[in-house]
Order: C-alpha cells, then sequence, then structure tokens
C-alpha cells in the first residue's frame, strides 16, 4: 500500500467536496471552489469527514497514481481553508519592482521594464520595492507564476544579483582575480 495514498484526507468544518462521475472532484470552502478531474482509475470515497483514495490493483501505473491523486485532493482542501502562498525577493543595484493595480512592473537592468498582470485566481502583494508575495488557493498556479517571475532574471552565482525565493541559497563562485 502507497503510504502516502492510504492516508484518510481530514475535511474539516466549512469545507464541502463533491465528487462526480468520472472522478471530478469539486472542494468549496471559505477561500473559493477548486475543481480537479482526477485519474478514473482510482477509487475516491467520501466517508464521514474522511476521504479515502484506494486504487484497483498493484500494477506499478496505479501505484503512482494512488499517492497522487490523494496529495491532489488534500492539497485543494489546505488551498481553500488556508490558501497558499510564495515570497520572493529581488537583490541587485537598481533591481525593483512596483506593483499597479493588477500588473507589477520590474526594473532588471534590461533596457526597458518588464510588466506582468496577475493571472485570475493570484494575488501578489508587494512589501517595499524588493519583496513579492505571490498568494493564492491552487497550489499549483501559485507556484508556476512565482517560479515566472523568478525566471525574469534568476538569481547570478558572482554577486547574487536576480530574483530569488525567500528560502533559496545561491551558491557563490569566486570570481576573476587580478595580477
Amino acid at each position: 500500500m502507497s503510504r502516502i495514498g492510504r492516508l484518510p484526507i481530514d475535511i474539516p468544518a466549512g469545507v464541502e467536496i463533491k465528487i462526480d462521475e468520472k472522478n471530478k472532484v469539486t472542494v468549496k470552502g471559505p477561500k473559493g471552489t477548486l475543481e480537479k478531474n482526477l485519474p478514473v482509475e482510482m477509487n475516491i470515497k467520501q466517508e464521514g469527514a474522511q476521504i479515502i483514495v484506494t486504487r484497483p490493483n498493484d500494477l506499478k501505473k496505479m501505484k503512482s497514481l494512488h499517492g497522487l491523486t490523494r496529495t491532489l485532493i488534500a492539497n485543494m482542501v489546505t488551498g481553500v481553508t488556508a490558501g497558499y502562498q510564495k515570497v520572493l525577493e529581488i537583490n541587485g543595484v537598481g533591481y525593483r519592482a512596483s506593483k499597479k493595480g493588477n500588473e507589477i512592473t520590474f526594473n532588471l537592468g534590461f533596457s526597458h521594464p518588464v510588466v506582468m498582470a496577475d493571472p485570475e485566481g493570484i494575488e501578489t502583494v508587494m512589501e517595499g520595492q524588493n519583496k513579492i508575495i505571490v498568494k493564492g488557493i491552487d497550489k499549483e498556479k501559485v507556484g508556476q507564476y512565482a517560479a515566472e517571475i523568478r525566471d525574469l532574471r534568476r538569481p547570478e552565482p558572482y554577486k547574487g544579483k536576480g530574483i530569488k525565493y525567500d528560502y533559496e541559497v545561491i551558491r557563490r563562485k569566486v570570481g576573476k582575480t587580478g595580477k
């Protein structure tokens, strides 16, 4: 049995879960609603205040889908109750960002400012000019948008300039040595 897949998912108060045919799961909570089509091979049942995911057989594909399906449902429940957030930091002289409406304008040493609009369901908050917090209820969308922002100017190993996650540690390299 999958160690993750066999764990039941507790449904907190105020969260409604609906499982349709073909495993379309809808999770409704205080922060919003999420819908996802999950693998049809898995058996998803609601028993009381818990969701239990079981697999039909022990084929390698079913084993891998078992844990995945359970984790996706658990992430949806966490998203509609607590939400997700990623914190990004901008390091470098003259590197900064500013927010106007739902657009963020980045000055990252290019000849032009880079403008990014917040996708639907994602909210960005600026703390000062060099800290960006990406918030939302969908873990996948929050992570993807944060990665897109980071890709504008990845941190470089010599001076550490660029956009990095707050928990990320940049491995520094020694530069050229003079004579």
